[in-house]
């Protein structure tokens, strides 16, 4: 593994070498929260965007996730591709993205999934699908053909990393673990036992 000064720039190469040979969601990311006493959870959730500010992910406002982040500003991410045999993990602090990051993304999305957002009560109790589905169903006549906007309870989030840790797989167990550690002079980079 070469180890560049600038661990965005190898986070951008593994991720364009994961997109080419991951057979399915390269960008399906493992984020870790925890809520204000400290009990963790876990959900995969995808990467939107990344750059040296940090690793951007979209999410409903009313979520456990969005909760916990409230509650306790932290997070860990775990990009793991088995194709490249490699993993990435990232920890730091979390900062809501701006509104316009927010509506520029989902103005990106499929019209179903605009209309998926505003009828899902994500982390919710569901009394069955077919409540789901009205509530799809309700949102769909609403915005009729028109624009849909985006939800006032459904925005981004970016992890803002303090630590980038690139792990790749060697034979006998003897792999490769580099980590940056930010600092106020940019980032300290050293090499962990696996």
């Amino acid at each position: 593994m070469d180890t560049p000064t600038d661990p965005y720039a190898l986070f951008a190469r593994w991720f364009d070498e994961a997109k080419a040979t991951e057979p399915r969601v390269p960008d399906a990311v493992a984020l870790a929260t925890a809520d204000a006493d400290g009990r963790p959870s876990a959900r995969q959730v995808l990467l939107k965007a990344f750059d040296e500010r940090g690793f951007v992910f979209y999410t409903n406002l009313g979520s456990r996730k969005a909760s916990e982040l409230a509650a306790n500003p932290f997070a860990a991410m775990n990009f793991h591709w088995k194709t490249q045999q490699r993993q990435v993990q990232v920890r730091g602090a979390i900062e809501p993205v701006s509104d316009a990051q927010a509506d520029a993304y989902f103005a990106s999305r499929a019209r179903a999934s605009q209309i998926g957002a505003w009828a899902s009560k994500q982390s919710q109790p569901l009394g069955g699908r077919g409540e789901f589905e009205a509530r799809i169903a309700k949102y769909t006549a609403k915005f009729g053909i028109g624009a849909v906007p985006r939800p006032p309870f459904w925005s981004g989030f970016r992890l803002k990393p303090d630590v980038i840790e690139f792990w790749e797989d060697r034979n006998f167990r003897l792999h490769l673990r580099h980590a940056y550690t930010r600092t106020a002079q940019g980032w300290d980079i050293g090499e962990l036992y696996p």
